[in-house]
């Protein structure tokens, strides 16, 4: 029987001793690229420690993704060269197939059996390239969660990457306790009504699913609203969360004129998190619309604004890593309601982690 918490605010605070660091979940799918990002030239990504080099084939245009290392002299192949569907070692010209073996070793015929690198299982969908690090055997494509509204037709979307250098637990807090924007936020997308309405928090541990939702009935219209639909008073506002553990965050928005039925304005924000190293993050972002998807001026709108919204999240967790990293051991943190979403998926994280 799967195990479902359910909570609202707390009355009671909980004192909680955080781990050092998050543990890295490897059997799992994490998103290393946007789809665009990858072609015929070599991008480089570190997911969960390992250095993995991308490219596209020019033979059938998938996404290849091989250890970012040579075996011969440990030299980056993200700094190669691609030579049709292989790729060249620029020190010293040891060339790798699309399934990671050596096919042409410099100065002999023989090729040493071992001269290999990894190759990791990828899955193109909706607009992500997914790469598993753990067991290939366990890869399962059926187990990624969707976004579907990133290449659904009747939506536009703006995206971006930032990293960060904190651990991907810090990121995940800041997503799931919405209550930041009030004060984060303020003056983009954060109201007094943000911090102030209580939440519903779900969590089916077992499923590994996260859900907070958060209705406030009569808010303030903040500038990502109002200037993106033209409200001008106050506002329905709907923040329904979906967090599925380790990588995929979405949040469900909706915002209608007080007291009306329409018009209905449907925001889909979509976050990746996937943890590079220990603190560091790559923080993928994306915001879909349904409402005037004609309208030029609106993309370039959310695309500024919201990536200010976002670099204002990557400075205050840099800033908060490093204070937590001078922190004495054993310190304890103060949890309340709101981080029930939070320590949910920590929970779920942990379990992941020891599998």
């Amino acid at each position: 029987m799967r195990a479902l918490r359910r909570s609202t605010r707390q009355r009671t605070s909980l004192l909680w001793s955080p781990p050092v660091a998050t543990a890295f979940a490897r059997n799992q799918w994490y998103v290393a690229a946007y789809g665009s990002e990858v072609g015929r030239s070599l991008l480089a990504r570190t997911v969960l420690g390992e250095p993995i080099v991308f490219y596209r084939t020019a033979r059938d245009g998938r996404a290849v993704a091989l250890a970012d290392r040579c075996v011969h002299r440990r030299y980056p192949l993200s700094e190669s060269r691609l030579d049709g569907d292989t790729v060249v070692c620029g020190y010293h010209g040891f060339t790798y197939d699309t399934s990671g073996t050596c096919v042409f070793v410099p100065g002999q015929q023989r090729i040493p059996r071992t001269a290999r690198v990894a190759s990791y299982p990828v899955v193109e969908l909706d607009s992500f390239v997914w790469v598993w690090i753990g067991d290939p055997g366990l890869a399962d494509e059926k187990l990624i969660p969707r976004a579907r509204h990133l290449t659904d037709p009747e939506f536009v979307t703006v995206s971006g990457m930032e990293p960060i250098d904190c651990d991907y637990g810090l990121l995940v807090d800041n997503l799931l306790d919405l209550s930041h924007e009030t004060y984060l936020h303020g003056g983009y997308i954060g109201t007094p009504e943000v911090a102030d309405t209580p939440i519903t928090t779900e969590a089916d541990e077992q499923a590994g699913v996260v859900r907070v939702a958060r209705h406030m009935t009569d808010a303030a219209c903040p500038p990502f609203y109002a200037k993106s639909t033209g409200i001008g008073g106050r506002i329905t506002r709907l923040q329904d969360i979906e967090y599925f553990a380790p990588c995929l965050y979405l949040l469900h928005s909706r915002i209608t004129p007080v007291g009306e039925q329409s018009p209905s304005f449907r925001t889909e924000i979509t976050y990746a998190i996937t943890p590079s190293a220990p603190g560091a993050v790559y923080d993928f972002w994306a915001v879909s619309r349904n409402f005037a998807t004609e309208d030029s001026e609106v993309t370039e709108f959310l695309r500024d604004f919201n990536h200010q919204v976002v670099m204002q999240d990557v400075d205050a967790l840099n800033i908060l890593h490093k204070a937590l990293d001078a922190e004495p051991a054993g310190y304890q943190e103060l949890s309340i309601g709101i981080d029930a979403g939070g320590l949910a998926a920590h929970r779920i994280l942990a379990r992941l982690a020891g599998q």
